[in-house]
């Protein structure tokens, strides 16, 4: 099952970031976003892409709903 996840961004490289959700950092490319984003934005991941900036609290709405029906290891 492929998911989009609301992930926090620590860094950005160039065309890419680096977010984390629950300990977990994975690199996304920032080709698909047309909006702009600052190190602390909350973007949704997918397949390697940031596809969208979210609001932080929609973000955690959705990690929250999410952790409820996941285990942590569909979430990795």
């Amino acid at each position: 099952m492929c998911l989009g996840v609301p992930m926090q961004v620590l860094e950005i490289r160039d065309d890419m970031v680096v977010a984390e959700i629950d300990g977990v950092q994975r690199e996304a490319s920032l080709m698909m976003l047309g909006d702009p984003v600052a190190v602390g934005d909350y973007v949704i991941v997918h397949a390697g892409f940031a596809i969208s900036r979210i609001d932080p609290a929609e973000a955690e709405e959705t990690l929250r709903i999410m952790r409820e029906i996941f285990t942590p290891e569909d979430m990795a």
